[in-house]
Formats: structure tokens, sequence, C-alpha cells
């Protein structure tokens, strides 16, 4: 019992953990209309979500409770993103709701469709949904901070064909799977199963 949960307090985990103390930390910041506080914040979150990765590989750390475990804190920035950047910048916000609309629905159809699947969301990490991340995250602080969106808008792009992949590998892989490196290591891992 011992090893079990002190191999749950990892470098890596700790990391990952950060971001939920700094979830609610933007919030305060964010209703309290402290914009460039709230981004600086939000570049720690970003650069945690990096090491984390960057150490449990280094470290040979890597587990399938490592990678839920930074989905769900993820998923904590992000909502934290949507609700902060729409107390801090309204007009801005609603200017480019129509994009902000088809990023929420690349999140949702892959989670419903891997929850109808699986019972549970994925954590598959692809480098397109790596890449995908780091574009848009990137492209907040000159919307936010400068009010230029093209970086952002472009961003969607390929926002979009990370869902996609997501989607084809859910459809593909027959057992949920963590840290899959995109569509073609996926394919490769079922179809070199044998068929029973």
């Amino acid at each position: 019992m011992k090893a079990r949960i002190s191999a749950l307090y990892t470098v890596p985990n700790m990391l990952t953990c950060s971001r939920f103390i700094m979830a609610p930390t933007m919030l305060w910041l964010a209703w309290h209309g402290y914009g460039d506080a709230f981004m600086f914040i939000l570049a720690i979150a970003f650069i945690s979500d990096i090491l984390d990765g960057l150490a449990a590989r280094r470290m040979n750390l890597s587990s399938p409770f490592g990678a839920m475990l930074d989905t769900w804190a993820d998923l904590a920035i992000y909502l934290t993103i949507g609700f902060g950047s729409w107390w801090l910048w309204p007009d801005i916000v609603h200017r480019e709701d129509h994009y902000l609309y088809i990023i929420l629905a690349c999140y949702l159809v892959p989670a419903t469709i891997a929850i109808v699947k699986f019972d549970t969301y994925t954590g598959y990490h692809t480098w397109l949904s790596k890449a995908a991340a780091a574009t848009i995250g990137l492209s907040l602080f000159p919307l936010f901070l400068f009010d230029i969106a093209w970086p952002f808008r472009l961003s969607i792009f390929l926002y979009v064909l990370a869902a996609i992949e997501q989607i084809a590998l859910t459809l593909i892989l027959p057992r949920l799977q963590c840290d899959v490196r995109s569509l073609w290591h996926g394919w490769q891992q079922y179809s070199s199963k044998p068929k029973k």
C-alpha cells in the first residue's frame, strides 16, 4: 500500500497537481479584474503542462494514472480560461464566440464518443493535440493582452484536426489507451495485435 501511495507522489504528478491550485487562483484574479496576473499564472500553468510530460518521460514515470491526472488538470485550466476570460474581456470573448463554439465542440464531441465507448474520458495526448493546445494557448496572449485575433483564429484549424484524430483513435482502438502519439501509432498498435 505504501509503495502504491508513494508512486502517486512523483515529480510529474506534483507538477500536474499544481494546476489544480492555479485554477482557483486564476478565477479569483479574474473575478477581481487582475488580467495581467491572470495571464501570468496561465503562462506558468502552460509551462507546468510541458514540464510534467517531460519529467514523466525523462524519469520513466509515465503511467495511466498520470495521463488521466494530466487530462483532468488540463480540463480545470480550460474551464478557468473560459470563465476568467469572460469576466475579464467580455467584448473580445463575444466577438470571437463562434470560434469558441468550435473549440467547445472539438472538446465535447471526442469526449462524448469516448465516454460512450469506454465509459470514461481519454488521455491520448497525441502530438497533434499537444501542438493544437500549445498553438491555441500561445494565441491567447496576443488575443487578450493586445486584441490581436488572427493567431487565435488560425489555431482553430489545428484544433479541429486534433479532434478528428481523437475521434478516429477512439473508433479504431479496442480498449482505452493513454499516451498514444498519433493516429498512425494507434493504428499500428491495433493492426499488430493478433486477431482472435
